[in-house]
């Protein structure tokens, strides 16, 4: 299929889903596949009033972008906001130039001007798009949202639930509250108080009875892990950030950190109206419920996996990283602003960046060379560790049994060392860290480069 007939069939599944704005392909510019418009508007996510919320397209759940695997994909990003913006195509490998990070690998995108971003997807898989620029405020007002990019042989699902779980830092009017403080920063992050998916709070899906259904969790939320389980004692954990696992196990209780994803495999009870419910802590999420349809005997399609280049781990370089506090706080600068650098990468806060200043990388890399990274955690806390343009292969954790995966962010316990492995083979210089919004923001942030 080419790309205008995918795009074409993509649009047909959007007028025919039955999940409201779940799958929804923004309208096209000419010579362009998707649109995103970046504006501030209005969005009801609790009943009691309107959330001033930044958004793509105008509302939320933003846009569900599908992309196809070896196929390009073009978007025009225009900003309508009163501030610079860019956006990142997280865990996605693709050249540094559509990275979406300010000055590492494009301009901001100023008020009033687009930019232009082409790429192929070399991994099929569950991702997402988000700005890379005052990320605290821009992400936690509403601008997320899923990067779906289907196989290149679609497996035969009879239904697939993007599901993007962001709680929001609203009050019972709709009205926000604050997205950071201090002691929460220092800490696991400030919480929202209402959790929902897709915008909704434990809303309802029907699926066909008896049906292969797959299941996309995406953790676009700042700051909240979220611990799924469900109500489905058969239901397997196939993919885990994008990228299939070749055997699947079942789901008991998944920890899912912001920026990670989990793609579930579950067989819809037989019985029309019967339901499924998947939960964070024991909380309901979303539920699915069946209805008729003539589906008998179904399994669960095996996913293919994506070309991550085996690490060489016999002659891999092993660089450590520890990450901990600065007990060095300077809370508030000469002009006011409150300017926190705390958490640390090998002892290093995040400099800043600007068009003229961009500090040294964290790590240079030799381009073809597999590295080692050991992970180290020094705090009570846990951290979602990020890299760009780069897929590890998660190997050992000193604090669990672990088979080895494939992740771009891997997720730190307490005082958990983990050893994660890839081939350095896209140059560029790749941000690194933690995606905890407000960590990121209040230090632990570096980047390493690719030669």
């Amino acid at each position: 299929m080419n790309r205008r007939n995918f795009i074409k069939s993509s649009l047909l599944v959007a007028m025919t889903s039955t999940l409201p704005r779940v799958v929804l392909a923004a309208t096209p510019s000419a010579g362009f596949d998707y649109e995103l418009i970046v504006e501030a508007a209005d969005v009801n996510i609790v009943p009691g009033g309107s959330t001033p919320a930044l958004c793509f397209n105008g509302g939320y759940p933003a846009p569900v972008i599908r992309a196809k695997q070896h196929q390009p994909v073009r978007i025009r990003v225009i900003n309508k906001l009163n501030e610079p913006t860019t956006i990142h195509w997280h865990g996605m490998r693709i050249p540094i130039a559509m990275d979406g990070v300010p000055f590492l690998s494009q301009p901001p995108i100023m008020p009033g001007e687009t930019f232009d971003y082409e790429f192929t997807p070399p991994d099929a898989g569950s991702f997402w798009y988000h700005p890379h620029m005052n990320s605290v405020e821009q992400l936690g007002k509403g601008l997320v949202g899923a990067l779906i990019v289907e196989e290149a042989e679609k497996p035969d699902f009879d239904e697939d639930l993007v599901l993007c779980m962001k709680n929001w830092h609203i009050k019972d009017d709709g009205s926000f509250t604050a997205l950071t403080t201090p002691q929460n920063a220092f800490r696991m992050g400030t919480p929202g108080r209402v959790m929902t998916v897709n915008g909704q709070i434990n809303p309802t899906y029907e699926v066909p009875a008896g049906g292969a259904i797959r299941v996309r969790f995406l953790n676009v939320d700042n700051t909240v892990m979220y611990q799924i389980n469900t109500t489905d004692p058969a239901a397997q954990v196939i993919a885990i950030d994008g990228n299939p696992i070749a055997n699947p196990v079942a789901l008991t209780n998944h920890m899912t950190a912001p920026g990670m994803r989990l793609d579930l495999g579950v067989i819809a009870p037989s019985k029309v109206g019967e339901t499924v419910t998947f939960k964070h802590k024991n909380k309901p999420l979303v539920t699915i419920k069946t209805v008729a349809s003539q589906l008998k005997n179904r399994q669960l399609p095996k996913l293919p996996l994506n070309p991550i280049t085996a690490p060489d781990l016999d002659n891999a370089e092993t660089i450590k990283f520890a990450f901990e506090w600065n007990a060095n706080i300077t809370p508030i600068e000469k002009d006011g602003k409150v300017s926190y650098n705390f958490w640390t990468m090998n002892r290093r806060s995040w400099e800043g960046m600007s068009k003229g200043h961009i500090p040294d990388p964290l790590a240079t890399l030799e381009r073809g060379k597999t590295y080692i990274f050991e992970l180290s955690n020094l705090t009570q806390y846990h951290h979602p560790i990020h890299i760009h343009g780069h897929t590890f292969t998660v190997l050992k954790s000193n604090k669990k049994a672990i088979t080895p995966f494939h992740s771009d962010t891997v997720l730190l316990g307490e005082n958990e060392t983990v050893l994660a492995a890839f081939v350095a083979d896209n140059p560029g210089r790749w941000m690194y860290h933690c995606h905890i919004i407000e960590h990121l923001k209040t230090g632990f942030m570096s980047f390493v480069e690719v030669t």
